[in-house]
């Protein structure tokens, strides 16, 4: 009996085993093809998305791309019947910037003048008035210059401006003057989503993925050609790239939405002065933002991966952006390399202006001279604290006699919206609470090119507080008026700009109050000749950042964007 009944529990046992290992195969097979049919699906899905989605853009925009085009044919035919038309200027620009920029078309396409294409500038504050500003009207000027027949379409969200107002503001602000009939700007209504105080919370998030919704309104109003980021929207960037595989796209990148250095920046004290997050990675707080930067950093990477031509605006940006986008690029097969375009700056312009000699010198006053938007990231509030200190310290050697003139701190830069203006109004409360008068202390407030001139040519010290600063038009103008920069231990102005030249320095580089109080004093203590050379240093510095040199760069890197058209 007990052997029967141990037959029965055996032959019980391998039938269960038999049919749990048919139903383990049976599960496991389904699985896999479910699997398999899910991804299939989602392939198909996106396939799908991407078709339909670029289908729609481009028949939704068509007509009004026939519009511009109509629209520009028309302007040009009255600016031509202009008296005022000089057509040998343009000529004269053309060859200067073809001898800057050597073609490598094998076709000759992108060689040729006739090219006429629509190349679309993405930026949404281009009226903002700022170094990033400059960038894009000198690429545009250069853009015009090298393909008369292209046209230049500006996507904006700077409604209360109209076309004449904003290329009067670039005329007066950066004194580069653009041919109107080919510059086309399209009004974006929903620039709100790239906005900070939209996003509260998750701000990097938020506004990259504000930037899709952005793009979107900008293929909606017209597709392009050639298309251009020159503000720092990665993901405006994938969107073409992923609706328009076929579509060229650039990138100027000013600075990189996340950086190593960020990163880091979170376990560093906050009285180091690195960047607005400095000292926020402690804690559990701390921990998940790491982990949400991190996490960013990775889409990032991702996102720039798809780029087709990428142009940094220093070495301290290529670093960064090779870092981060490099392992994609190569993965992808981007074959450009990543180049660095250094920004234009007004250098010729200045120098003309402003003379630099023992006559001048005299003429200088002991002021403090800072050319910086009015953004939370430039540090104004350091600026402010280290001038205080230096007057504490150095302030009884400067007498109101009449031989002796006081030190001066003046700030200029561009107010973009209400929360800028509240800045300004911010720091003049700042400045009271620190015993600044307005014989310490002045705010310019929207300059023009000669208001900005004029205080180049009186100022004595060019002063910038930002960390990792991307690369700093303004001290580029400090240096070609012959200013003394006292700059940011960090990023742009430290690795190109504020460096040994000709044998020696061309400026200094401080971190704290303190260092920033010291270097100013040391600049004040010089003697005139000393002095002097160390200005005529600096400017022969800044001559390696002229708008020609751009020019010629700009137009080389755009070439290959209009061959893979």
């Amino acid at each position: 009996m007990r052997e029967d009944s141990l037959c029965i529990e055996r032959g019980v046992v391998a039938t269960l085993t038999m049919a749990t290992l048919k139903l383990c195969k049976f599960s496991l097979s389904h699985l896999i093809n479910a699997i398999i049919t899910i991804g299939i699906s989602a392939y198909l899905f996106t396939w799908f998305l991407q078709k339909a989605g670029g289908w729609y853009l481009r028949r939704k925009s068509a007509a009004r791309r026939s519009s511009i085009l109509a629209r520009v044919k028309v302007e040009e035919a009255q600016m031509q019947s202009s008296p005022s038309q000089s057509p040998e200027t343009d000529d004269g620009e053309w060859e200067k910037v073809e001898k800057n920029a050597i073609s490598s078309a094998p076709n000759g396409k992108a060689a040729s003048k006739d090219w006429e294409g629509l190349i679309g500038f993405f930026h949404p504050f281009c009226n903002a008035g700022g170094g990033g500003e400059r960038v894009l009207w000198a690429a545009i000027k250069a853009t015009q210059t090298r393909w008369p027949r292209a046209v230049c379409v500006v996507y904006t969200g700077d409604h209360d401006a109209t076309k004449d107002e904003i290329l009067e503001r670039v005329q007066n602000r950066f004194n580069i003057e653009l041919h109107p009939p080919t510059v086309v700007f399209l009004w974006l209504s929903t620039r709100h989503y790239v906005l900070s105080s939209t996003w509260p919370h998750f701000t990097l998030l938020g506004q990259s993925l504000g930037s899709l919704v952005l793009a979107s309104d900008a293929f909606s109003l017209v597709v392009p050609d050639v298309f251009i980021d020159t503000m720092g929207y990665a993901f405006a960037l994938a969107f073409s790239k992923f609706f328009f595989p076929t579509i060229p796209t650039g990138a100027y990148v000013h600075y990189p939405t996340i950086s190593t250095d960020m990163l880091g920046s979170l376990d560093t004290s906050p009285a180091v002065g690195k960047g607005l997050n400095a000292g926020t990675g402690r804690g559990l707080r701390g921990f998940l933002k790491k982990r949400y930067w991190h996490l960013f950093a990775n889409l990032y990477s991702r996102v720039g991966g798809s780029v087709d031509i990428v142009m940094c605006n220093s070495s301290w940006t290529a670093a960064h952006i090779r870092t981060l986008w490099g392992p994609v690029r190569t993965k992808r097969r981007k074959s450009h390399p990543l180049s660095v375009i250094f920004p234009p700056c007004a250098v010729d312009d200045i120098i003309k202006a402003i003379a630099l000699n023992t006559g001048t010198e005299a003429k200088r006053e002991p002021t403090i001279l800072c050319i910086a938007q009015f953004r939370p990231e430039k540090n104004h509030t350091l600026l402010l604290r280290s001038f205080a200190r230096f007057l504490q310290s150095h302030g009884p050697n400067f007498k109101e006699e009449k031989n002796l003139r006081l030190p001066k701190l003046i700030l200029i830069g561009s107010v973009r919206d209400a929360s800028d203006a509240t800045r300004v109004y911010e720091l003049r409360l700042l400045a009271h609470e620190l015993h600044l008068t307005p014989n310490h202390i002045q705010f310019i407030t929207d300059a023009s090119f000669p208001t900005i001139l004029a205080h180049l040519a009186t100022a004595s010290i060019g002063a910038n507080c930002m960390w990792n600063e991307h690369f700093g038009i303004g001290v580029v103008e400090y240096q070609a008026a012959g200013l003394i920069p006292v700059v940011n231990d960090s990023g742009g102005p430290k690795m190109d700009i504020v460096i040994n030249w000709e044998g020696g320095e061309t400026g200094y580089h401080a971190s704290t109050e303190e260092e920033f109080a010291r270097c100013f004093g040391e600049v004040m203590k010089m003697g005139d000749e000393e002095r002097l050379e160390m200005r005529k240093r600096a400017r022969a510095r800044a001559r390696a950042f002229g708008e020609e040199n751009f020019e010629g760069s700009w137009v080389k890197e755009v070439e290959k964007l209009v061959e893979l058209c």
